[in-house]
Protein backbone atom coordinates (compact mmCIF):
# COMPACT_ATOMS: atom_id res chain seq x y z
CA UNK A 1 0.00 0.00 0.00
CA UNK A 2 1.25 3.51 -0.89
CA UNK A 3 2.87 5.41 1.96
CA UNK A 4 2.22 9.12 1.49
CA UNK A 5 4.67 11.90 2.32
CA UNK A 6 2.60 14.71 3.81
CA UNK A 7 5.38 17.31 3.89
CA UNK A 8 4.01 18.92 0.73
CA UNK A 9 0.28 18.24 1.16
CA UNK A 10 -2.13 20.90 2.50
CA UNK A 11 -3.29 18.76 5.42
CA UNK A 12 0.16 19.04 7.03
CA UNK A 13 -1.04 22.43 8.28
CA UNK A 14 -3.65 20.62 10.39
CA UNK A 15 -2.10 17.29 11.35
CA UNK A 16 1.71 17.55 11.59
CA UNK A 17 3.98 18.87 14.36
CA UNK A 18 3.56 19.70 18.06
CA UNK A 19 1.86 23.04 17.32
CA UNK A 20 -1.04 21.16 15.68
CA UNK A 21 -1.94 19.25 18.85
CA UNK A 22 -5.21 21.25 19.30
CA UNK A 23 -6.22 20.48 15.72
CA UNK A 24 -5.50 16.78 16.15
CA UNK A 25 -7.58 16.74 19.32
CA UNK A 26 -10.62 17.61 17.20
CA UNK A 27 -9.84 14.72 14.86
CA UNK A 28 -9.44 12.28 17.76
CA UNK A 29 -12.83 13.54 19.02
CA UNK A 30 -14.42 12.14 15.84
CA UNK A 31 -12.91 8.70 16.37
CA UNK A 32 -9.96 8.95 14.00
CA UNK A 33 -6.92 6.87 14.79
CA UNK A 34 -3.34 8.11 14.83
CA UNK A 35 -2.78 6.37 11.50
CA UNK A 36 -5.85 7.99 9.92
CA UNK A 37 -4.85 11.45 11.12
CA UNK A 38 -1.44 11.22 9.44
CA UNK A 39 -2.80 9.93 6.12
CA UNK A 40 -3.92 12.30 3.34
CA UNK A 41 -7.29 13.89 4.13
CA UNK A 42 -9.71 13.59 1.20
CA UNK A 43 -12.80 15.76 0.96
CA UNK A 44 -15.84 13.74 -0.15
CA UNK A 45 -18.25 16.45 -1.24
CA UNK A 46 -21.89 15.82 -2.08
CA UNK A 47 -24.88 17.92 -3.02
CA UNK A 48 -27.20 15.67 -1.06
CA UNK A 49 -30.55 17.12 -0.04
CA UNK A 50 -34.25 16.31 0.07
CA UNK A 51 -35.26 18.83 -2.59
CA UNK A 52 -35.56 16.44 -5.51
CA UNK A 53 -34.79 12.91 -6.73
CA UNK A 54 -31.57 14.07 -8.45
CA UNK A 55 -29.68 14.34 -5.17
CA UNK A 56 -31.48 11.98 -2.82
CA UNK A 57 -29.11 9.04 -3.39
CA UNK A 58 -25.84 10.96 -3.11
CA UNK A 59 -25.59 10.51 0.65
CA UNK A 60 -25.58 6.72 0.30
CA UNK A 61 -23.22 6.75 -2.68
CA UNK A 62 -20.71 8.85 -0.73
CA UNK A 63 -20.27 6.00 1.75
CA UNK A 64 -18.95 3.79 -1.07
CA UNK A 65 -16.47 6.51 -2.06
CA UNK A 66 -15.23 6.68 1.53
CA UNK A 67 -14.65 2.93 1.55
CA UNK A 68 -12.52 3.29 -1.59
CA UNK A 69 -10.47 6.11 -0.06
CA UNK A 70 -9.90 4.15 3.16
CA UNK A 71 -8.87 0.99 1.29
CA UNK A 72 -6.20 3.02 -0.54
CA UNK A 73 -4.67 4.52 2.66
CA UNK A 74 -6.56 7.80 2.70
CA UNK A 75 -8.82 9.39 5.30
CA UNK A 76 -12.14 10.58 3.83
CA UNK A 77 -13.95 13.59 5.29
CA UNK A 78 -17.51 13.94 4.02
CA UNK A 79 -19.22 17.32 3.64
CA UNK A 80 -22.22 18.65 1.76
CA UNK A 81 -23.05 21.75 -0.22
CA UNK A 82 -26.27 23.19 -1.62
CA UNK A 83 -28.21 22.54 -4.78
CA UNK A 84 -31.09 24.28 -6.44
CA UNK A 85 -32.96 21.72 -8.52
CA UNK A 86 -34.25 23.19 -11.77
CA UNK A 87 -37.25 20.87 -12.09
CA UNK A 88 -38.59 22.23 -8.81
CA UNK A 89 -37.42 25.82 -9.40
CA UNK A 90 -38.79 25.94 -12.98
CA UNK A 91 -41.44 28.38 -14.09
CA UNK A 92 -41.48 30.74 -11.10
CA UNK A 93 -39.28 33.10 -9.09
CA UNK A 94 -37.24 30.20 -7.70
CA UNK A 95 -35.50 29.77 -11.06
CA UNK A 96 -33.57 32.97 -10.39
CA UNK A 97 -31.61 31.02 -7.77
CA UNK A 98 -30.52 28.28 -10.16
CA UNK A 99 -27.51 29.65 -12.03
CA UNK A 100 -26.37 31.65 -8.99
CA UNK A 101 -26.29 28.34 -7.11
CA UNK A 102 -23.52 27.11 -9.45
CA UNK A 103 -21.26 29.85 -8.12
CA UNK A 104 -22.36 29.21 -4.53
CA UNK A 105 -21.53 25.50 -4.91
CA UNK A 106 -18.06 26.23 -6.30
CA UNK A 107 -17.45 28.86 -3.60
CA UNK A 108 -18.62 26.72 -0.67
CA UNK A 109 -16.65 23.67 -1.80
CA UNK A 110 -13.58 25.88 -2.19
CA UNK A 111 -14.04 27.40 1.28
CA UNK A 112 -14.57 24.02 2.93
CA UNK A 113 -11.48 22.54 1.28
CA UNK A 114 -9.34 25.59 2.12
CA UNK A 115 -10.59 25.89 5.68
CA UNK A 116 -9.79 22.28 6.56
CA UNK A 117 -6.73 21.85 4.32
CA UNK A 118 -7.98 18.75 2.52
CA UNK A 119 -5.51 17.22 0.08
CA UNK A 120 -7.88 16.03 -2.65
CA UNK A 121 -11.55 15.88 -3.52
CA UNK A 122 -14.06 13.35 -4.75
CA UNK A 123 -17.19 15.31 -5.68
CA UNK A 124 -20.65 13.79 -6.19
CA UNK A 125 -23.39 15.80 -7.89
CA UNK A 126 -26.81 15.10 -9.36
CA UNK A 127 -28.64 18.17 -10.67
CA UNK A 128 -27.92 20.61 -13.45
CA UNK A 129 -25.82 23.33 -11.77
CA UNK A 130 -24.23 21.08 -9.17
CA UNK A 131 -22.19 19.22 -11.81
CA UNK A 132 -20.39 22.25 -13.29
CA UNK A 133 -20.24 23.88 -9.84
CA UNK A 134 -18.41 20.88 -8.41
CA UNK A 135 -16.06 20.65 -11.41
CA UNK A 136 -15.35 24.40 -11.21
CA UNK A 137 -14.30 24.01 -7.58
CA UNK A 138 -11.96 21.15 -8.49
CA UNK A 139 -10.26 23.18 -11.21
CA UNK A 140 -10.15 26.34 -9.07
CA UNK A 141 -8.42 24.51 -6.21
CA UNK A 142 -6.28 22.45 -8.61
CA UNK A 143 -6.26 19.48 -6.26
CA UNK A 144 -6.21 15.81 -7.26
CA UNK A 145 -9.89 15.44 -8.14
CA UNK A 146 -12.39 12.79 -9.20
CA UNK A 147 -15.98 13.59 -10.13
CA UNK A 148 -18.94 11.20 -9.84
CA UNK A 149 -22.43 11.73 -11.21
CA UNK A 150 -25.20 10.46 -8.96
CA UNK A 151 -26.91 8.77 -11.91
CA UNK A 152 -30.07 9.28 -13.89
CA UNK A 153 -33.68 8.58 -12.98
CA UNK A 154 -35.42 5.56 -14.47
CA UNK A 155 -38.06 6.36 -17.08
CA UNK A 156 -41.71 6.00 -16.14
CA UNK A 157 -44.10 3.84 -18.20
CA UNK A 158 -47.54 4.86 -19.40
CA UNK A 159 -49.63 3.23 -22.09
CA UNK A 160 -46.68 1.10 -23.21
CA UNK A 161 -44.27 4.03 -23.64
CA UNK A 162 -41.41 5.50 -21.61
CA UNK A 163 -42.31 8.87 -20.11
CA UNK A 164 -40.08 11.52 -18.52
CA UNK A 165 -40.54 14.86 -16.76
CA UNK A 166 -40.39 16.67 -20.12
CA UNK A 167 -43.63 14.90 -21.02
CA UNK A 168 -45.25 16.32 -17.89
CA UNK A 169 -44.15 19.88 -18.70
CA UNK A 170 -45.51 19.49 -22.24
CA UNK A 171 -48.70 17.91 -20.89
CA UNK A 172 -49.44 21.20 -19.14
CA UNK A 173 -49.72 22.80 -22.59
CA UNK A 174 -51.89 19.94 -23.85
CA UNK A 175 -54.12 20.31 -20.79
CA UNK A 176 -54.48 24.05 -21.39
CA UNK A 177 -55.35 23.37 -25.02
CA UNK A 178 -58.13 21.01 -23.92
CA UNK A 179 -56.40 17.91 -25.31
CA UNK A 180 -55.81 16.26 -21.93
CA UNK A 181 -58.17 15.81 -19.04
CA UNK A 182 -57.47 16.50 -15.37
CA UNK A 183 -57.47 12.76 -14.71
CA UNK A 184 -54.97 12.02 -17.51
CA UNK A 185 -52.61 14.73 -16.25
CA UNK A 186 -52.96 13.35 -12.72
CA UNK A 187 -51.94 9.84 -13.85
CA UNK A 188 -48.97 11.12 -15.88
CA UNK A 189 -47.52 13.19 -13.03
CA UNK A 190 -47.70 10.19 -10.69
CA UNK A 191 -45.79 7.78 -12.98
CA UNK A 192 -43.30 10.00 -14.87
CA UNK A 193 -40.58 9.98 -12.19
CA UNK A 194 -40.43 6.54 -10.54
CA UNK A 195 -37.03 6.59 -8.80
CA UNK A 196 -34.06 8.55 -7.50
CA UNK A 197 -31.83 10.17 -10.08
CA UNK A 198 -31.55 13.20 -12.35
CA UNK A 199 -33.78 13.82 -15.36
CA UNK A 200 -33.33 10.99 -17.85
CA UNK A 201 -33.13 12.75 -21.21
CA UNK A 202 -30.04 14.48 -22.60
CA UNK A 203 -30.90 17.55 -20.60
CA UNK A 204 -28.35 19.57 -18.64
CA UNK A 205 -27.58 17.05 -15.88
CA UNK A 206 -26.89 14.15 -18.23
CA UNK A 207 -25.11 16.44 -20.68
CA UNK A 208 -22.70 17.57 -17.96
CA UNK A 209 -22.39 13.98 -16.73
CA UNK A 210 -21.19 12.99 -20.21
CA UNK A 211 -18.85 16.00 -20.08
CA UNK A 212 -17.35 14.74 -16.80
CA UNK A 213 -16.15 11.56 -18.54
CA UNK A 214 -15.07 13.26 -21.76
CA UNK A 215 -13.15 16.00 -19.96
CA UNK A 216 -11.39 13.34 -17.87
CA UNK A 217 -12.52 14.26 -14.34
CA UNK A 218 -14.70 11.13 -13.99
CA UNK A 219 -13.79 7.48 -14.45
CA UNK A 220 -14.92 5.97 -17.75
CA UNK A 221 -18.54 4.77 -17.76
CA UNK A 222 -19.14 6.05 -14.23
CA UNK A 223 -21.85 8.49 -15.30
CA UNK A 224 -24.13 6.08 -17.12
CA UNK A 225 -25.62 3.72 -14.57
CA UNK A 226 -29.02 4.86 -13.23
CA UNK A 227 -29.10 6.17 -9.66
CA UNK A 228 -31.19 3.33 -8.17
CA UNK A 229 -28.65 0.67 -9.21
CA UNK A 230 -26.74 -0.11 -6.06
CA UNK A 231 -24.03 -1.59 -8.27
CA UNK A 232 -23.03 2.07 -8.76
CA UNK A 233 -21.15 1.56 -5.49
CA UNK A 234 -18.36 -0.10 -7.47
CA UNK A 235 -17.78 3.22 -9.27
CA UNK A 236 -17.81 5.00 -5.92
CA UNK A 237 -15.17 2.72 -4.45
CA UNK A 238 -13.10 2.90 -7.63
CA UNK A 239 -13.29 6.72 -7.60
CA UNK A 240 -12.11 6.79 -3.98
CA UNK A 241 -9.14 4.60 -4.89
CA UNK A 242 -8.49 6.65 -8.04
CA UNK A 243 -8.12 9.92 -6.15
CA UNK A 244 -5.45 8.33 -3.94
CA UNK A 245 -3.58 7.30 -7.08
CA UNK A 246 -3.79 10.90 -8.33
CA UNK A 247 -2.32 12.16 -5.03
CA UNK A 248 0.53 9.65 -5.32
CA UNK A 249 1.28 10.76 -8.89
CA UNK A 250 0.58 14.47 -8.17
CA UNK A 251 -1.93 14.62 -11.02
CA UNK A 252 -4.11 17.67 -10.43
CA UNK A 253 -7.37 18.94 -11.91
CA UNK A 254 -5.64 21.35 -14.32
CA UNK A 255 -3.41 18.56 -15.60
CA UNK A 256 -6.68 16.95 -16.69
CA UNK A 257 -8.74 19.99 -17.73
CA UNK A 258 -6.75 21.39 -20.66
CA UNK A 259 -7.92 23.18 -23.81
CA UNK A 260 -7.86 19.83 -25.62
CA UNK A 261 -9.95 18.18 -22.88
CA UNK A 262 -12.51 20.97 -23.14
CA UNK A 263 -12.70 20.37 -26.90
CA UNK A 264 -13.24 16.64 -26.29
CA UNK A 265 -16.05 17.55 -23.87
CA UNK A 266 -17.71 19.91 -26.36
CA UNK A 267 -17.59 17.16 -29.00
CA UNK A 268 -19.57 14.84 -26.72
CA UNK A 269 -22.16 17.55 -26.08
CA UNK A 270 -22.56 18.07 -29.82
CA UNK A 271 -22.75 14.43 -30.88
CA UNK A 272 -25.32 13.59 -28.18
CA UNK A 273 -27.56 16.60 -28.90
CA UNK A 274 -26.82 17.87 -25.40
CA UNK A 275 -28.09 20.90 -23.53
CA UNK A 276 -27.41 24.46 -24.67
CA UNK A 277 -26.35 25.09 -21.07
CA UNK A 278 -23.03 23.39 -21.86
CA UNK A 279 -22.26 26.57 -23.81
CA UNK A 280 -22.35 28.36 -20.45
CA UNK A 281 -20.71 25.75 -18.23
CA UNK A 282 -17.71 24.76 -20.38
CA UNK A 283 -16.42 28.37 -20.59
CA UNK A 284 -16.96 28.69 -16.81
CA UNK A 285 -14.87 25.57 -16.14
CA UNK A 286 -12.21 26.84 -18.57
CA UNK A 287 -12.17 30.19 -16.72
CA UNK A 288 -11.20 28.41 -13.48
CA UNK A 289 -8.15 26.99 -15.30
CA UNK A 290 -7.23 30.29 -16.96
CA UNK A 291 -7.98 28.87 -20.42
CA UNK A 292 -9.48 31.05 -23.17
CA UNK A 293 -12.54 29.06 -24.25
CA UNK A 294 -15.75 31.02 -24.77
CA UNK A 295 -19.17 30.44 -26.33
CA UNK A 296 -17.80 31.00 -29.85
CA UNK A 297 -15.11 28.34 -29.32
CA UNK A 298 -17.76 25.90 -28.08
CA UNK A 299 -20.00 26.64 -31.06
CA UNK A 300 -17.16 26.21 -33.57
CA UNK A 301 -16.72 22.68 -32.24
CA UNK A 302 -20.47 22.04 -32.31
CA UNK A 303 -20.54 23.10 -35.96
CA UNK A 304 -18.01 20.52 -37.16
CA UNK A 305 -19.06 17.58 -34.97
CA UNK A 306 -21.63 15.09 -36.30
CA UNK A 307 -24.75 14.38 -34.22
CA UNK A 308 -25.16 10.60 -33.92
CA UNK A 309 -26.59 9.73 -30.47
CA UNK A 310 -30.39 9.49 -30.47
CA UNK A 311 -31.47 10.91 -27.10
CA UNK A 312 -34.44 12.93 -25.87
CA UNK A 313 -35.52 15.68 -26.23
CA UNK A 314 -34.53 15.77 -29.91
CA UNK A 315 -34.48 11.98 -30.22
CA UNK A 316 -36.09 8.89 -28.75
CA UNK A 317 -34.03 7.44 -25.91
CA UNK A 318 -33.05 8.22 -22.30
CA UNK A 319 -29.87 7.95 -20.24
CA UNK A 320 -30.55 4.37 -19.15
CA UNK A 321 -30.76 3.35 -22.83
CA UNK A 322 -27.41 5.05 -23.53
CA UNK A 323 -25.85 3.17 -20.61
CA UNK A 324 -27.29 -0.14 -21.86
CA UNK A 325 -25.83 0.60 -25.32
CA UNK A 326 -22.32 1.09 -23.92
CA UNK A 327 -22.49 4.64 -22.62
CA UNK A 328 -20.04 7.49 -23.12
CA UNK A 329 -17.08 5.13 -23.75
CA UNK A 330 -18.70 3.83 -26.97
CA UNK A 331 -19.57 7.41 -27.97
CA UNK A 332 -15.93 8.44 -27.44
CA UNK A 333 -14.80 5.42 -29.44
CA UNK A 334 -16.96 6.58 -32.37
CA UNK A 335 -15.61 10.12 -32.16
CA UNK A 336 -12.09 8.68 -32.05
CA UNK A 337 -12.74 6.70 -35.25
CA UNK A 338 -13.36 10.03 -36.98
CA UNK A 339 -10.21 11.56 -35.50
CA UNK A 340 -12.26 13.94 -33.33
CA UNK A 341 -10.68 13.14 -29.94
CA UNK A 342 -7.43 14.47 -28.52
CA UNK A 343 -6.10 11.12 -27.34
CA UNK A 344 -3.25 12.34 -25.13
CA UNK A 345 -5.47 14.03 -22.54
CA UNK A 346 -4.93 12.56 -19.08
CA UNK A 347 -7.95 11.26 -17.13
CA UNK A 348 -8.93 10.54 -13.52
CA UNK A 349 -7.60 6.99 -13.92
CA UNK A 350 -4.10 8.41 -14.44
CA UNK A 351 -4.13 7.07 -18.01
CA UNK A 352 -4.76 8.95 -21.24
CA UNK A 353 -8.21 9.03 -22.79
CA UNK A 354 -6.74 7.34 -25.87
CA UNK A 355 -5.54 4.41 -23.76
CA UNK A 356 -8.97 4.23 -22.10
CA UNK A 357 -10.73 4.22 -25.49
CA UNK A 358 -8.45 1.43 -26.73
CA UNK A 359 -9.76 -0.82 -23.93
CA UNK A 360 -13.37 -0.55 -25.14
CA UNK A 361 -14.55 -3.65 -26.95
CA UNK A 362 -18.23 -2.79 -27.43
CA UNK A 363 -19.51 -1.39 -30.70
CA UNK A 364 -22.51 0.80 -31.53
CA UNK A 365 -26.04 -0.62 -31.37
CA UNK A 366 -27.31 1.46 -34.30
CA UNK A 367 -30.42 2.55 -32.38
CA UNK A 368 -29.25 4.72 -29.51
CA UNK A 369 -25.68 5.23 -30.75
CA UNK A 370 -25.44 5.51 -34.53
CA UNK A 371 -22.25 5.39 -36.56
CA UNK A 372 -20.15 8.53 -36.73
CA UNK A 373 -19.80 7.73 -40.44
CA UNK A 374 -23.61 7.73 -40.91
CA UNK A 375 -24.80 10.30 -38.35
CA UNK A 376 -28.29 11.62 -37.67
CA UNK A 377 -26.96 14.94 -38.98
CA UNK A 378 -23.54 16.14 -40.08
CA UNK A 379 -23.34 19.02 -37.64
CA UNK A 380 -23.77 19.01 -33.89
CA UNK A 381 -27.09 19.04 -32.09
CA UNK A 382 -26.37 22.55 -30.76
CA UNK A 383 -25.51 25.56 -32.95
CA UNK A 384 -24.08 28.99 -32.23
CA UNK A 385 -25.57 32.12 -33.77
CA UNK A 386 -24.15 35.61 -34.18
CA UNK A 387 -25.35 38.82 -35.79
CA UNK A 388 -26.50 42.37 -35.13
CA UNK A 389 -29.09 41.09 -32.62
CA UNK A 390 -26.45 39.13 -30.68
CA UNK A 391 -22.92 40.51 -31.22
CA UNK A 392 -21.71 38.35 -28.30
CA UNK A 393 -23.48 35.30 -29.64
CA UNK A 394 -26.47 33.10 -28.91
CA UNK A 395 -27.14 29.39 -28.94
CA UNK A 396 -29.87 27.02 -30.18
CA UNK A 397 -30.41 23.27 -29.96
CA UNK A 398 -31.26 21.84 -33.39
CA UNK A 399 -31.08 18.13 -32.51
CA UNK A 400 -34.14 16.46 -34.01
CA UNK A 401 -35.10 19.56 -36.07
CA UNK A 402 -35.57 18.99 -39.79
CA UNK A 403 -33.39 21.17 -42.03
CA UNK A 404 -36.35 23.15 -43.36
CA UNK A 405 -37.21 24.25 -39.83
CA UNK A 406 -33.70 25.57 -39.10
CA UNK A 407 -34.45 28.99 -40.64
CA UNK A 408 -37.15 31.26 -39.29
CA UNK A 409 -38.08 34.81 -40.29
CA UNK A 410 -40.88 36.68 -38.58
CA UNK A 411 -42.08 39.76 -36.72
CA UNK A 412 -41.03 40.27 -33.11
CA UNK A 413 -43.51 39.98 -30.24
CA UNK A 414 -41.70 41.47 -27.26
CA UNK A 415 -42.18 40.46 -23.61
CA UNK A 416 -40.37 42.15 -20.73
CA UNK A 417 -40.12 38.95 -18.63
CA UNK A 418 -40.94 35.24 -18.72
CA UNK A 419 -44.21 35.58 -16.77
CA UNK A 420 -45.62 37.93 -19.41
CA UNK A 421 -44.69 35.48 -22.17
CA UNK A 422 -46.10 32.46 -20.34
CA UNK A 423 -49.39 34.28 -19.70
CA UNK A 424 -49.66 35.23 -23.39
CA UNK A 425 -48.97 31.62 -24.41
CA UNK A 426 -51.60 30.32 -21.98
CA UNK A 427 -54.16 32.78 -23.39
CA UNK A 428 -53.04 32.13 -26.99
CA UNK A 429 -52.24 35.83 -27.36
CA UNK A 430 -49.61 35.24 -30.01
CA UNK A 431 -49.69 34.39 -33.69
CA UNK A 432 -48.18 31.70 -35.85
CA UNK A 433 -45.03 32.97 -37.56
CA UNK A 434 -44.00 35.33 -34.78
CA UNK A 435 -40.63 35.46 -33.01
CA UNK A 436 -41.37 35.73 -29.30
CA UNK A 437 -38.72 37.88 -27.59
CA UNK A 438 -38.28 37.43 -23.83
CA UNK A 439 -35.81 39.95 -22.44
CA UNK A 440 -34.54 41.12 -19.04
CA UNK A 441 -33.85 37.48 -18.10
CA UNK A 442 -30.04 37.54 -18.42
CA UNK A 443 -27.60 36.78 -15.59
CA UNK A 444 -27.57 40.39 -14.32
CA UNK A 445 -30.98 41.59 -15.53
CA UNK A 446 -33.06 38.67 -14.33
CA UNK A 447 -31.23 38.40 -12.10
CA UNK A 448 -30.20 34.78 -12.43
CA UNK A 449 -30.73 33.89 -16.12
CA UNK A 450 -33.82 31.76 -15.71
CA UNK A 451 -34.72 28.84 -17.96
CA UNK A 452 -37.87 29.17 -20.04
CA UNK A 453 -39.05 25.55 -20.02
CA UNK A 454 -42.56 26.34 -18.77
CA UNK A 455 -43.13 28.63 -21.77
CA UNK A 456 -41.45 26.44 -24.41
CA UNK A 457 -43.13 23.27 -23.12
CA UNK A 458 -46.51 25.01 -23.20
CA UNK A 459 -45.88 26.00 -26.83
CA UNK A 460 -44.96 22.39 -27.69
CA UNK A 461 -48.00 21.12 -25.84
CA UNK A 462 -50.21 23.46 -27.87
CA UNK A 463 -48.72 22.08 -31.08
CA UNK A 464 -47.07 25.42 -31.86
CA UNK A 465 -43.44 24.45 -31.24
CA UNK A 466 -42.57 24.58 -34.95
CA UNK A 467 -44.89 27.48 -35.82
CA UNK A 468 -43.21 30.18 -33.73
CA UNK A 469 -39.65 30.89 -32.67
CA UNK A 470 -38.45 32.25 -29.33
CA UNK A 471 -35.36 34.21 -28.38
CA UNK A 472 -34.17 35.31 -24.94
CA UNK A 473 -31.19 36.64 -23.02
CA UNK A 474 -32.12 33.98 -20.47
CA UNK A 475 -31.57 30.25 -20.81
CA UNK A 476 -33.47 27.19 -21.92
CA UNK A 477 -33.76 23.89 -20.20
CA UNK A 478 -32.03 20.95 -21.80
CA UNK A 479 -35.59 19.63 -22.23
CA UNK A 480 -36.59 22.50 -24.54
CA UNK A 481 -37.60 21.68 -28.11
CA UNK A 482 -38.34 23.90 -31.11
CA UNK A 483 -36.54 26.95 -32.53
CA UNK A 484 -35.62 28.46 -29.17
CA UNK A 485 -32.55 30.70 -29.06
CA UNK A 486 -30.99 31.47 -25.69
CA UNK A 487 -27.95 33.25 -24.23
CA UNK A 488 -28.48 36.29 -26.48
CA UNK A 489 -25.62 38.62 -25.62
CA UNK A 490 -25.09 41.30 -24.57
CA UNK A 491 -28.16 40.95 -22.38
CA UNK A 492 -30.90 43.58 -22.16
CA UNK A 493 -29.69 44.87 -18.79
CA UNK A 494 -26.37 45.77 -20.44
CA UNK A 495 -28.19 47.47 -23.34
CA UNK A 496 -27.58 44.68 -25.81
CA UNK A 497 -29.59 44.96 -29.04
CA UNK A 498 -32.27 42.66 -27.56
CA UNK A 499 -33.15 45.61 -25.26
CA UNK A 500 -33.90 47.75 -28.31
CA UNK A 501 -36.26 45.44 -30.24
CA UNK A 502 -39.86 46.60 -30.76
CA UNK A 503 -43.00 44.68 -31.70
CA UNK A 504 -43.09 44.08 -35.44
CA UNK A 505 -39.33 44.29 -36.10
CA UNK A 506 -38.37 41.55 -38.56
CA UNK A 507 -36.04 38.98 -37.01
CA UNK A 508 -34.08 36.38 -38.98
CA UNK A 509 -32.83 33.21 -37.30
CA UNK A 510 -30.74 30.85 -39.42
CA UNK A 511 -29.16 27.86 -37.70
CA UNK A 512 -27.57 26.68 -40.95
CA UNK A 513 -25.70 29.96 -41.56
CA UNK A 514 -25.36 30.77 -37.86
CA UNK A 515 -27.19 34.10 -38.18
CA UNK A 516 -29.35 36.02 -35.68
CA UNK A 517 -30.25 39.45 -36.96
CA UNK A 518 -32.91 42.15 -36.90
CA UNK A 519 -33.84 44.16 -39.98
CA UNK A 520 -32.54 47.45 -38.59
CA UNK A 521 -29.60 49.55 -39.70
CA UNK A 522 -26.72 50.32 -37.35
CA UNK A 523 -27.96 53.92 -37.31
CA UNK A 524 -31.47 52.86 -36.20
CA UNK A 525 -30.03 50.70 -33.44
CA UNK A 526 -27.80 53.56 -32.26
CA UNK A 527 -30.77 55.95 -32.23
CA UNK A 528 -32.79 53.52 -30.12
CA UNK A 529 -29.82 53.04 -27.81
CA UNK A 530 -29.70 56.80 -27.23
CA UNK A 531 -33.38 56.68 -26.17
CA UNK A 532 -32.91 53.62 -23.89
CA UNK A 533 -34.17 54.32 -20.40
CA UNK A 534 -31.78 51.93 -18.63
CA UNK A 535 -32.22 48.44 -17.21
CA UNK A 536 -35.60 47.27 -16.00
CA UNK A 537 -36.06 47.69 -12.27
CA UNK A 538 -35.82 44.55 -10.18
CA UNK A 539 -37.07 43.71 -6.69
CA UNK A 540 -33.80 41.90 -5.98
CA UNK A 541 -31.86 44.75 -4.41
CA UNK A 542 -30.26 42.91 -1.49
CA UNK A 543 -29.09 39.41 -0.64
CA UNK A 544 -27.44 36.74 -2.75
CA UNK A 545 -29.14 37.62 -6.03
CA UNK A 546 -28.19 41.30 -5.76
CA UNK A 547 -24.60 40.28 -5.12
CA UNK A 548 -24.68 37.86 -8.06
CA UNK A 549 -26.15 40.46 -10.42
CA UNK A 550 -23.50 42.99 -9.38
CA UNK A 551 -20.61 40.59 -9.98
CA UNK A 552 -21.70 38.42 -12.92
CA UNK A 553 -19.98 38.81 -16.25
CA UNK A 554 -20.88 38.11 -19.87
CA UNK A 555 -22.83 35.02 -20.85
CA UNK A 556 -20.31 34.45 -23.65
CA UNK A 557 -17.59 33.92 -21.03
CA UNK A 558 -19.69 31.62 -18.83
CA UNK A 559 -21.52 34.11 -16.57
CA UNK A 560 -18.77 33.91 -13.95
CA UNK A 561 -18.34 36.10 -10.89
CA UNK A 562 -14.59 36.33 -10.22
CA UNK A 563 -11.42 36.96 -12.26
CA UNK A 564 -10.44 33.28 -12.52
CA UNK A 565 -7.08 31.59 -12.74
CA UNK A 566 -5.50 34.32 -14.87
CA UNK A 567 -5.60 36.66 -11.87
CA UNK A 568 -4.57 34.20 -9.16
CA UNK A 569 -1.27 34.61 -7.29
CA UNK A 570 -1.11 31.19 -5.68
CA UNK A 571 -2.21 27.59 -6.14
CA UNK A 572 -4.07 26.23 -3.11
CA UNK A 573 -2.14 22.93 -3.21
CA UNK A 574 1.19 24.76 -2.99
CA UNK A 575 0.49 27.03 -0.02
Amino acid sequence: MTQFDKTKLPSRHVTEGPERAPHRSYLYAMGLSDTEIHQPLVGVATCWNEAAPCNISLNRQAQAVKMGVKAAAGTPREFTTITVTDGIAMGHEGMRSSLASREAIADTVELTMRGHCYDAIVGLAGCDKSLPGMMMAMVRLNTPSVFIYGGSILPGRLNGKDVVVQDVFEAVGQHQAGNMSDAELDVLERVACPSAGACGGQYTANTMACVSEAIGLALMNSSGMPAPYESRDQYGEASGAAVMNLIAKNIRARDIVTKEALINAARVVACTGGSTNAGLHLPAIAHEAGIDFDLFDVCDIFRDTPYFVNLKPGGEYVAKDLFDAGGVPVVLKELDKAGLIYRDCITASGESIGDEIDKITREIDGKVIHSVAAPLSKTGGVVGLKGNLAPEGAIVKVAGMEAQHQRFVGPARVFECEEDAFEAVQKREYKEGEVLVIRNEGPAGGPGMREMLATTAALSGQGMGKKVALITDGRFSGATRGFCVGHVGPEAAHCGPIALIKDGDTITLDAVKGDISVDLTDEELEARKADWKGPRETIYTSGALQKYAALVGSTRLGAVTHPGAKAERHIYMDL
